[in-house]
Order: structure tokens, then sequence, then C-alpha cells
């Protein structure tokens, strides 16, 4: 986790990388040639050497390659990358999907290239594969909408099931470039280089798993393309501010008052985690307004929490007017208690951050704020917004932005990949981008998949709140510190069995870890 910090503080000077649909990618490519008179055919050479040259140096002892080629610029790439090979003294066996004779434009120009330097075209039936030690996925490119059929989802599958390595150029076959789902099937690559602009599919939903590493190439193209496409998306980063040191005369009054309004009967451990990590993410106050069976014990184990008894919810008006934050939903629960504490929070003018069983009361009861911050899996996302959860996961990015857009808020989508997405009024401009900054977290592991785990990013964002920060800077740097910290925890432990208390526990030394490598920015 620490050299995943490193990497991503290297960028908190300044904004977050951009991630970008097809289309924005697209128009860059269009600028780089139009405006700065970059050929297509120079781009398309740069791509190949890009990716020959991270194919030989990750897997030297490679003599064999065997490139799909299929139609367009991702053909193009291929056939140049065989080229290079071919020059560089290696065998090549090289599938087109699409006769030769087929391609126009860059495409055919790079595949006569590639028969000009000696390669020949394989048929698709007659690869030896006994010899192959490296496969360069070139078939199907960015501009994919469709499911693959065909003579194309058969080789897919081919090489899914060939126990070979596999570079893919751009983006690996099959995977939809704007949303991150396998349309049909997709490859499944241990590297992919991609080019001109990060391709946001590659960062959620089904990406990471079919994308492998991920190395980024921009292709010399000059800075002032990326000014003439609007980013709608950035990864989130590190920013500077995060691990600044408290000055000697803090206080705990100025790191706020976390108010965690829930625990129902029989459901006092989500309260409790939540608490814990608002604690453990620097809240200098954190209360437990829970229900009286478990009230006076609940902070056995974490004596530094506070606690309130709430036998009526509308005890609340009274019992939380020294909080500055609120966080409802944490084993808030379906019964009538739960139903009067969520219509409380909801109601208090405080920030709120609502999770788990208030979202789920939010579903039935919907309404609008502008200080809030929801958190929702998939299937709590689906229930807010009506539907299910096949069309959260088909466009994460359309379903987080609905849901902010519906409810005035900002918008946690958990996830491979979660993202942080503000209403289109957010009135913040931290991420620079356009109708409501939207947010991509790559930390994180499998390990997160299990319970408790939602509690902990709960505590996290409201803590982070009570310190003073924006609403959307809170959202996206409890995720990213949330996710990071899981990472930490899964280095020292495993993923397997990987608990939220784990993560709670690891979140002084991923503060500390921070705010070394900001410091030493």
């Amino acid at each position: 986790m620490r050299s995943y910090l490193v990497r991503v503080v290297h960028t908190a000077m300044s904004l977050s990388p951009p991630l970008y649909r097809a289309q924005d990618v697209k128009a860059l490519d269009r600028v780089a040639i139009d405006q700065h008179g970059i050929a297509g055919f120079e781009l398309m050479q740069r791509a190949a050497l890009a990716l020959f040259d991270d194919a030989r140096a990750h897997y030297p002892a490679s003599g064999h390659w065997l490139i799909a080629a299929g139609a367009g610029n991702n053909a193009g790439d291929g056939y140049l990358v065989g080229r290079l090979a071919l020059q560089a003294g290696l065998e090549v066996c090289m599938l087109a999907l699409k006769p030769v004779n087929a391609l126009s434009g860059d495409a055919a120009t790079a595949a006569a290239a590639f028969l000009q330097s000696g390669g020949s075209i394989s048929p698709v039936d007659a690869v030896p594969w006994e010899s192959v030690d490296l496969v360069i996925d070139a078939l199907l490119g960015t501009g994919l909408e469709r499911p693959v059929a065909g003579d194309y989802a058969a080789l897919v599958d081919t090489v899914n099931r060939s126990g070979r390595p596999v570079v893919a150029v751009d983006i690996p076959s099959g995977l939809c470039a704007d949303t991150g789902r396998v349309l049909g099937v997709a490859v499944r690559a241990d590297r992919t280089v991609t080019f001109i602009g990060r391709k946001r599919g590659l960062y959620t939903a089904d990406g990471p798993d079919h994308a492998g590493n991920i190395v980024f190439d921009d292709l010399q193209v000059p800075p002032e393309v990326y000014e003439s496409v609007p980013v709608r998306c950035r990864e989130i980063t590190a920013r500077a501010d995060w691990g600044a040191p408290r000055p000697a005369g803090a206080h705990k009054g100025d790191y706020g008052h976390i108010g965690i309004v829930g625990g129902a009967a029989g459901m006092s451990g989500a309260a409790l985690l939540a608490g814990s990590a608002a604690l453990r993410a620097g809240a200098g106050l954190v209360t437990l307004f829970s229900h009286p069976d478990h009230a006076a014990w609940i902070n056995l184990s974490r004596p530094e929490l506070m606690t309130a008894s709430v036998s009526d919810p509308a005890e609340l008006v009274s019992l939380t007017r020294r909080a500055t934050v609120l966080a409802a939903g944490p084993g808030l629960g379906r019964e009538a208690w739960g139903r009067a504490a969520f219509e409380y929070a909801v109601n208090d003018p405080r920030p709120l951050v609502l999770d788990a069983d208030g979202l789920n009361w939010l579903a039935e009861n919907p309404r609008v704020r502008r200080d809030w911050v929801l958190t929702p899996h998939p299937g709590e996302a689906a229930r807010l917004l009506g539907s299910d959860v096949d069309r959260v996961q088909a466009d994460r990015f359309a379903a987080a932005r609905e849901i902010a857009v519906r409810y005035g808020a900002v918008v946690v989508l958990k996830g491979n990949g979660t993202l942080v997405c503000a209403d289109e009024k957010y009135a913040g401009d931290e991420h620079g981008s356009r109708g409501g900054p939207m947010g991509l977290c790559r930390a994180g592991n499998p390990g997160m998949a299990s319970a408790g785990m939602g509690d902990v990013l709960t505590g996290v964002i409201a803590a982070l709140l009570g310190s003073g920060m924006p609403i959307y800077q809170a959202a996206s740097a409890g995720v990213f510190i949330h996710a990071t910290t899981a990472d930490l925890a899964a280095v020292q432990l495993g993923e397997a069995g990987l608990i939220a208390g784990d993560v709670i526990d690891a979140l002084p030394a991923a503060w500390l870890s921070l705010s070394e490598h900001l410091s030493e920015r």
C-alpha cells in the first residue's frame, strides 16, 4: 500500500489524472492530428512502439508472439507491433479476423508494412499454441458497442483458455471503454497498454479483472491537446492538504463531534464500527446514539466513544444538540425505531452521511438535500433508482450521476472502482469536471467484500466532514483513505479473512504514511 501511496502522491500537487470516454479519446486523437499536425500513422507507430517496448521489458524470454488483429486502428497497432517483433528477430504468428485487403486507411498501411517486413498471415485454426509464449490482443478497440460474437468471440475464448500471458492493445477486446462492462465475452489480459487518454472503463466494474496491469502512454501529444476536451471524471488521488500536520494548539473541538445514529436492538456492531472508524480517522469526539438495549455497554471495547440511550427517536432533538455532523444508517434496522431515527436524521440541518438501512428508508421516502453524502453499494443504488443491480452495474457512471441528481447528494457508489459523484448544482470545483465533479478510486482489494466495511467508510467520511473538509472532498478523501488502508491491512494480513476491524486498526498507519509522503513533496 505504501507503494500505491507513493505513486498517487506524485500527482497530488496538480489535478488528478483524467479518465475519458471513448468518444472523448477520439476527440483528443482528432485534435492532435488536425490542430497539431501529428499524422495518424505517426500516432499508430508511437503506440506500437510503446506496446512493443512494454511487452519486451516484462516478457523478455518470450520469442514467439501470437498477434490477433481485427479491424481499424486497433488492428493497425497490432500489425506494427508485429513488424517491430520481426525486426527484433522474434517469431510472429499473425491472425487476421478481417482480411488484409478489406482494411482501409492507416490500418491498411500498417498491414502492408508488416507484410513487406516478411510477415505472413496464419490461419486461425492452425495456431501452434505449444510454441506461442505471448499473445498480443489487437482484435477490438474502444469503439465496440455491441456484444462480441462469431469468430471474434471464439478467438477471445481460445485466448482466455490458452494459459499464455496476454498484452492488450489500448483495451482488452470485448470490454466497454465507457462503462467497464463485458460485452458478451472479453479478453483477460495480464497487461493493457492504453494510449492518448485513460479509458474510464478500464478502472471499474469488470475492467480491472480484464485489464490486468494498466500502462498509460500519451504518445507525446502536446499538453494543449488535453485542454480542448472537457474532463468529466478524474482518478481520486491524494491531496496535499489531507495529510497536513495539526497545529500545536489544536484541541478536540477543532475536529468535529460526530453523532452516529444507528444500532437498533440486536444491531449494535455496525454503529460501533462506524464510531470507532470516525475516531481513528481523526474525529475529536464521537457519540453513538443507539437503542437502549445495548447503549450502556456498546462502548466497552472502545471506551473513547461516548454513548446515549435513545428510547424514542424524538429524544434525538436534545441528545444530538452538540454534534456537528451526523451519520445515520449503520445498524438502523427496518423497524419503527429505525424509521423514526431516519426521519430525524434526514430532516436535521447538519451535514449528514447516510448509509445501509438509512438508504433503504430513503428509497421508500425520497427527498432532496444539498449537504449530504449517500454511500450505496449496487443493491442499495438499485433501490434508490427503482431499478435493478444489473442496470446499475451496466453503467455505474450513469447510475451514480442519476442518484446524485435525483437526491441532490454527493454519492459514493461502492464497488470495484468506487465512484464519487456530486449533483450538478454542487458549488465546488475540486475535480474541474463538467456537470458536477466525479472521481474514481482505483485503490482497494477483494478482501473488502466482508461485513462492516461500509460502516467503516461511513465513519471515516463523517470524521473528515467534521474536520471541516468540503463535502465532495470529504467523500473523496474518505473513499481513498478507506481503500488504501484496506490495501495496507491486506499486505500485512492477506485478503481472505480481512475484516472491518483490521481496517480500523490500520487507519493510523495509513494516515502516517500519507502524511510522510505528502511532506516529502
